[in-house]
């Protein structure tokens, strides 16, 4: 997102920009989930998101009705603000490539990569850049074929194999009726990932398969035919599947067996966590922020976060949202005392941990 003006400077001294002298090109909020083929196109195809302020001359001549639109686009461009390249990130990705690679030529069990851990640890986050990367480095090897390099799909709570493969139809775009069996959307889901040449298949929240049910086993032994069948490398990820019944019985030593298991978590209080802050923080466009203060508090982000890059984001960017909206342009202790975040990291935060927000 790039706010761009073409008033004259004379026309910036009296404040008398019009509608047709200030462009703001204000984006629609609303896109595709990336569970269907045109969601998941239109996240690999999105550039860095960025934005440049407004000189301050610029920015206190503006009109109310350019102000609104102005500061309009700046609240949807914090809505988003960056993904930071963790560690987590850089290691799923490495592995991902990794295993696409040994599995490139494998005619047999092919392996497949497991991202573990705790709520709001970066996994999807983590598992959908490793998607983006593959997509985007298979496009340039092969500029003129039409593919679908990846695949991403959540697995369905409760779910069915019927359910399993529905997902998969879902994201291609072929269309599943209530009279179809499983085995024909199975095999036109393989035929069209096949002939499509794709090669990586992300299923996220897979903690949704419990072996030790028989819906799980049943939905497991479908998710197995389609590892079978597709000469794709397979990745999953889910909230602590050690524990959630994934390596349960002979399913699961099978699973475990040909996996590759890489654990995320919260971030420890060190130099990477310091560097964290400081990239979000570089991020920001507010106009009376003071470079460097919320990396000088560092320690105390941690402390509200539990080290959750996750709910670090989440307090930054309503933090960012709420001194656009009050008009303070600046992110200080007390508003961030004042920023309520999620549950989990709000019983994590030692006490006394918010006061009351200062607002204009």
């Amino acid at each position: 997102m790039v706010v761009t003006t073409n008033s004259t400077d004379s026309d910036a001294a009296n404040g008398s920009e019009c509608a047709s002298d200030f462009e703001i090109d204000l984006v629609d909020a609303r896109r595709a989930p990336t569970t269907t083929l045109a969601g998941w196109r239109s996240f690999v195809n999105a550039g860095p998101n960025d934005l440049e302020l407004l000189p301050e001359d610029r920015h206190y001549a503006l009109s109310e009705q350019h102000r609104a639109a102005y500061d309009e686009h700046r609240v949807a461009y914090h809505s988003e603000l960056i993904v930071v390249h963790t560690s987590t990130v850089k290691d799923v990705i490495h592995q991902g490539r990794l295993l696409t690679l040994l599995n490139q030529r494998e005619i047999s069990a092919r392996r497949s990569l497991i991202v573990s851990g705790p709520w709001a640890t970066g996994k999807t986050t983590a598992i959908k850049m490793l998607g983006k990367t593959h997509e985007v480095r298979t496009r340039l090897r092969f500029p003129d074929q039409e593919r679908i390099p990846v695949v991403y799909i959540t697995t369905p709570p409760k779910g069915s194999p019927r359910k399993l493969a529905i997902e998969f139809a879902n994201f291609l775009g072929i269309p599943t009726g209530a009279r179809q069996n499983l085995s024909t959307i199975a095999e036109a889901v393989c035929h069209v990932l096949t002939e499509c040449r794709t090669d990586l298949v992300i299923v996220d929240e897979i903690h949704n398969l419990n072996l030790a049910t028989t819906a799980g086993e049943d939905m497991s032994d479908h998710l197995k035919y389609f590892t079978e069948h597709l000469p794709a490398t397979f990745v999953y990820a889910g909230i602590n599947v050690e524990s959630s019944g994934l390596f349960t019985g002979l399913r699961g030593q099978q699973i475990s067996g040909r996996s590759v298991l890489t654990r995320t978590g919260p971030f420890p209080f060190n130099d990477e966590w310091k560097a964290l802050v400081a990239t979000i923080e570089s991020a920001l466009r507010l106009h009376e922020h003071r470079r460097g203060s919320l990396t000088g508090q560092a320690k105390y982000l941690h402390q509200r976060t539990n080290g959750s890059i996750s709910s670090l984001s989440h307090l930054v960017r309503q933090a960012a949202i709420t001194a656009i909206l009050f008009g303070t342009e600046a992110i200080d202790r007390a508003l961030l005392d004042a920023t309520v975040i999620d549950h989990a990291a709000e019983l994590a935060a030692p006490e006394p941990r918010r006061h009351t927000a200062r607002h204009a």
